[in-house]
């Protein structure tokens, strides 16, 4: 059987001027981690670039699209206004609304940027050119407090830390979608989900304890990994592989894969998902099903 898997090291990111609707922009590039080229069937998922005084212009997509900020900053403009991304912000951006991007501060923006379903080359990447949109009103920071930015949130390393999620440390709105998810010492923070309004895919944070592991599992669905801190020994397809800060790992639906804490110290990623996980069976673990088999071989 051949691999469901793909790796690229943040080391050798390939960096490119957009071509197509995006031959508008100024001072874009975008690497493509993952797509159709890439053998992915719903995921598209790349890392953008914007340089100071670039932009992109309005356009819309007919796929869903989310993103979480990096570094830098950057000015999004949709129908409903004009927002000031920052480091640590995430957002997402519906089937067909249009959006725009500037950035107006001294070092460039980057952004990890996924997109469900993945976009068709064949269709000119599924996008179009709309008219400009308005950016004369006031540029708005995301505040998740605030009912303007009911689309967007911040997700900043503190935020992972299960001693520090009081609502004064946070300053997040009072509700579930805050919550942190900390079980065999993994912890996880959703981001882009139903909660934001989103159909299609999901995106969150991931962080390991020193001693975080998990056994080899696969799912109905396509899972991308952006690692952001730290290093992680993963298993994809029965290889085994070294993955550090800037490297990017996909698996396809079936691909058996497992994780263990490979520096001795903190370890999170970005993790994205497409299409958006079921309600009941997203997880097969091996470990269950190797018991079955077992049990049934026992009492044979």
């Amino acid at each position: 059987m051949s691999d469901r898997h793909l790796i690229r090291r943040g080391a050798q990111a390939g960096f490119a001027a957009p071509e197509g609707w995006a031959a508008g922009a100024t001072g874009y590039r975008r690497w493509t981690v993952v797509g159709e080229q890439e053998g992915a069937v719903h995921t598209g998922f790349g890392v953008c670039e914007l340089d100071p005084g670039g932009s992109v212009p309005a356009h819309v997509h007919s796929f869903e699209e989310s993103f979480h900020l990096l570094s830098g900053s950057a000015i999004l403009t949709t129908p409903d206004g004009s927002y000031r991304l920052s480091e640590g912000d995430y957002g997402l951006l519906p089937v067909a609304v249009p959006h725009a991007w500037r950035c107006d501060g001294d070092r460039p923006a980057r952004w990890a940027e996924m997109q469900g379903p993945q976009p068709r080359d064949a269709f000119d990447g599924d996008t179009f050119l709309v008219p400009p949109l308005d950016e004369s009103r006031p540029v708005v920071p995301i505040d998740v407090r605030d009912p303007r930015t009911y689309r967007f949130g911040t997700i900043r390393p503190g935020h992972m830390d299960p001693a520090k999620q009081s609502q004064d440390l946070l300053a997040v709105s009072a509700s579930m979608r805050t919550a942190l998810l900390v079980y065999g010492g993994i912890n996880v923070k959703q981001m882009v989900d139903s909660d934001l309004g989103a159909i299609l895919t999901t995106m969150f944070m991931v962080q390991y304890d020193p001693d975080g592991a998990t056994t080899p599992h696969d799912h109905p669905f396509e899972e991308t990994y952006l690692i952001l801190e730290g290093a992680v020994e993963a298993s994809f397809d029965g290889r085994t592989y070294l993955l550090e800060a800037g490297d990017v790992a996909w698996a396809g639906v079936g691909c058996p894969h497992a994780f263990r804490n490979a520096g001795g110290g903190t370890l999170r990623w970005l993790e994205t998902q497409a299409p958006a996980p079921p309600p009941r069976y997203s997880y097969r673990f091996a470990r269950d099903w190797n018991h079955l088999r077992d049990v049934l071989g026992g009492s044979a």
